[in-house]
């Protein structure tokens, strides 16, 4: 058997990891938005003045637009429901985060850098393109084939 025939082969295979990594993905992604979710609504007059003392403009409702769209993913990415679509907002929080809070401390996580909203942003932008995968609502009702 050729190198090329043995790759081949290896590709065929591995496609059927992708249904359980896009649910593990999605589920990991889930779970690293819902403590943020939880402690903006848990204090949202301190997660105002934060957006306020950073200059974001409409410190109100962007607190509740952020905290809202983190709440609604957690619950969206989880299922694998309109998976797609929340990806869009989500990357967009992520944005915001990452220009606003972490990229003055550089990449790293563990200088509070843009490392991990980066890597989130990152999977978000594989549901948009790729769905939510087998394991979702998406394919349920949809019938989203990827």
């Amino acid at each position: 058997m050729k190198c090329n025939d043995l790759y081949s082969e290896f590709t065929k295979l591995s496609t059927y990891l992708k249904p359980f990594s896009l649910l593990v993905a999605r589920l990991t992604i889930a779970y690293g938005f819902y403590e943020p979710a939880k402690n903006k609504w848990a204090d949202m007059d301190s997660i105002i003045g934060w957006f306020s003392s950073m200059g974001i403009p409409f410190p109100t409702i962007n607190a509740y637009m952020a905290a809202s769209t983190e709440a609604l993913g957690v619950l969206l990415v989880t299922l694998g429901l309109f998976t797609r679509a929340i990806s869009i907002p989500l990357i967009i929080v992520m944005i915001v985060a990452i220009t606003t809070v972490h990229i003055p401390n550089g990449f790293s996580a563990g200088d509070n850098g843009f490392e991990i909203p980066f890597y989130y942003m990152l999977f978000l932008l594989v549901f948009l393109s790729q769905g939510a995968g087998k394991f979702s609502l998406d394919r349920l009702i949809f019938g989203d084939k990827n």
